[in-house]
């Protein structure tokens, strides 16, 4: 059985406790007749996931209904048909928001099952994506709720997202989740459930939706793909309520770079083509060279050397047209040397060392915040390994140990784990040192 996430989240949102649930619960089977004697006890069997028999499921909706004042349904409380999955955008805006919340209630009660399930692949994975691209649109995202939202909520959350992808690239991922779930929860939902006309509601869902993504970065970094994949479907439903076009091919972006490390590779060339295809003339710059870059990627991983190298060249393209100032909050990660060091990975899956030589050179010697620039080292020092060179290597991972030390993320250490097992084999008289250094980054658990 899963946890029923989605009646806990309503039972919170309402204020009532396991008894009083079962206590009204037993009341509103009276007045239909039924002899119900539910406790506390029972409430939280459902919320272990057991489904309550008969007319129950009915009364909940009935109950919480009443208290909330609004229709509640049993896909609202997690009781619909199992084998007819709600899709997020099939359901109504206000239903996804309710279930949105509900995972970041989880999240925030660190659920395990929700930090080691898996992403899926094939058609569920396609399905977000697709829907993202398609019609219909929203046509009208006002909403009556108890609490009046206005401008000042929009830029609360345009300064938490900043706040927290500053701490994510100062901090790590893992530091950074938990704060950010939090705030998701406790800020966020009362805003998405507040009172707004359409123009205002399409800034809150656009704010909404890039702070989201930020949550599926942040567990990305901590190597759960299945809850950072949710939180990015999320973003993607969020940015089409909003009608942005460029956030959505953002966020793509991301799944997109996820599909990578998870070896889809197919996959990762189908949705960044969607991403270009879908946002056109909304897509940036920044935006447009770190998607073709990925594709440059992918398709050298799949042997495909002549599309690798057209994707490479439309990279450099796009790069020549980035102008610092006109690109929106999201794509400033598309610092001066990112499109090197992905070209410098495509070109090294294509087994064009020299190539790969001087486009990581060139990422390493472009400054960077020092998360970019552990991994632009990484990068140069896996060459200069396969290249012989392991006295610069050993150098340069020493920095690199040196700057990823503090950061709570599971991408960096992987990282320095792999550089550290190539230094071990090269034989040279630096490494032992340089590998004692990375033993010391990676001495403190996380």
């Amino acid at each position: 059985m899963q946890p029923n996430v989605l009646l806990d989240a309503l039972l919170a949102e309402a204020g009532m406790s396991h008894a009083g649930l079962a206590a009204h619960v037993n009341q509103a089977g009276r007045t239909r007749g039924l002899a119900l004697r539910y406790e506390h006890t029972a409430v939280t069997r459902w919320l272990k996931g057991q489904r309550p028999r008969g007319q129950v499921p009915d009364l909940i909706c009935e109950v919480l209904g009443g208290r909330l004042r609004r229709p509640v349904g049993l896909d609202d409380i997690g009781l619909g048909a199992a084998d007819h999955p709600v899709s997020l955008h099939a359901s109504p805006l206000a239903g996804f928001v309710d279930r949105a919340a509900a995972l970041w209630r989880s999240d925030g009660q660190a659920r395990p099952q929700l930090l080691t399930a898996e992403a899926v692949t094939g058609t569920p994975a396609v399905i977000p994506v697709w829907e993202w691209e398609n019609p219909p649109e929203d046509a009208d995202v006002s909403r009556d709720g108890p609490n009046r939202i206005g401008p000042e909520h929009v830029e609360i959350l345009k300064a938490a997202r900043a706040h927290y992808e500053l701490m994510y690239r100062r901090a790590g991922g893992m530091a950074t989740r938990d704060r950010i779930v939090r705030f998701l929860g406790t800020e966020t939902a009362p805003m998405l459930r507040g009172s707004y006309p359409d123009d205002l509601g399409r800034r809150l869902h656009r704010a909404t939706g890039s702070l989201v993504a930020v949550a599926g970065i942040c567990a990305y970094d901590s190597d759960a793909h299945g809850l950072a994949q949710r939180y990015f479907h999320q973003a993607l439903r969020l940015a089409k309520a909003s009608g942005d076009r460029g956030l959505g091919a953002y966020v793509i972006a991301l799944i997109v770079n996820q599909s990578l490390h998870l070896r889809e590779y197919r996959q990762a060339v189908a949705f960044a083509e969607a991403a270009l295809r879908a946002a056109g003339r909304h897509t940036t710059p920044a935006l447009a060279a770190d998607l073709h870059a990925m594709q440059a990627k992918a398709y050298a991983q799949l042997g495909d050397t002549q599309a690798a190298l057209a994707c490479i060249r439309g990279a450099e393209t796009a790069a020549a047209r980035i102008h610092p100032g006109s690109e929106p909050d999201e794509t400033g990660y598309v610092q001066p040397g990112l499109v090197n060091v992905q070209v410098a990975e495509a070109l090294l899956s294509l087994g064009d060392l020299e190539a790969a030589r001087v486009q990581a050179a060139a990422a390493v010697g472009t400054p960077a915040h020092d998360r970019g620039r552990v991994h632009r080292l990484a990068m140069l020092c896996e060459i200069q390994l396969r290249q012989g060179e392991a006295d610069r290597a050993a150098a340069g991972a020493a920095e690199m140990a040196e700057r990823a030390r503090g950061m709570e993320s599971l991408r960096l250490r992987d990282r320095l784990r792999a550089v550290r097992e190539q230094l071990l084999t090269s034989g040279c008289s630096d490494a032992r040192e340089t590998v004692r250094l990375i033993d010391g980054a990676l001495r403190v658990p996380l």
